[in-house]
């Protein structure tokens, strides 16, 4: 088990490591685990790869991304140019369906409203914008309403979709499902493994919401 002082070095050595992150902008801190990002990044498409390198680190049990967007004068767009960008963006990408998704953009922060049947169409949407030239950033409020699907089917799809990923974690965590709202417990070993399961749950067919109770176990 890592002390907080080798995960905090473990982590800045990680940023470091990233070409296109400035690793002396971002302070680290690490208290039980729990890791605090600051400082200042030029654009939210950093801030974002900031924290899902952060998340896949071992021994990181939950993350706290306090870092502020300050925009260099060459990024700085108007919310009416940043509009332009996000409907060009939406409209770009396949697995987006843009006519049911409408942006609001006020301050450079871009919100994603709508409704769609999948989770990873509502997740293509938020790909498409996070690196936008002047975005701030980013509130996915789209909605997900899917086709009538039972609860048994989609507890199954997901457990198959754990074990593909790995048996052995598979077996430490529990699936619920009720009324399309899913409910993970259990333990994994890594926060990235606590992300994978997430993700494995939103691929199931009509799930609306992921409850997270997973805890991390180094």
């Amino acid at each position: 088990m890592k002390t907080d002082t080798q995960l905090q070095r473990d982590i800045i050595e990680e940023l470091r490591w990233e070409p296109g992150i400035n690793e002396r902008e971002i302070g680290v801190a690490v208290k039980d685990g729990v890791v605090t990002l600051t400082g200042n990044v030029p654009s939210y498409g950093e801030k974002y790869v900031a924290e899902t390198m952060v998340e896949g680190i071992k021994g990181v049990k939950a993350l706290a991304n306090e870092l502020a967007v300050k925009l260099p004068g060459s990024s700085v767009r108007t919310d009416t140019e940043i509009a332009h960008q996000v409907v060009d963006a939406l409209k770009w990408d396949v697995n987006v369906p843009d006519e049911k998704i409408k942006a609001r953009v006020a301050g450079a922060w871009v919100t994603l409203e709508g409704d769609v049947e999948w989770a990873f169409q509502k997740d293509s949407a938020f790909r498409a914008v996070r690196f936008l030239t002047g975005v701030r950033g980013v509130t996915n409020a789209i909605k997900i309403v899917p086709a009538f699907v039972s609860s048994l089917d989609v507890t199954e799809k997901i457990k198959d979709a754990l074990r593909r990923r790995a048996e052995r974690e598979a077996e430490r965590i529990q699936v619920s499902t009720r009324d399309h709202v899913v409910t993970l417990s259990g333990t994994v070993p890594t926060f990235s493994e606590r992300r994978a399961a997430e993700a494995a749950a939103w691929a199931a067919p009509g799930v609306t919401e992921v409850k997270d109770d997973l805890v991390v176990m180094t």
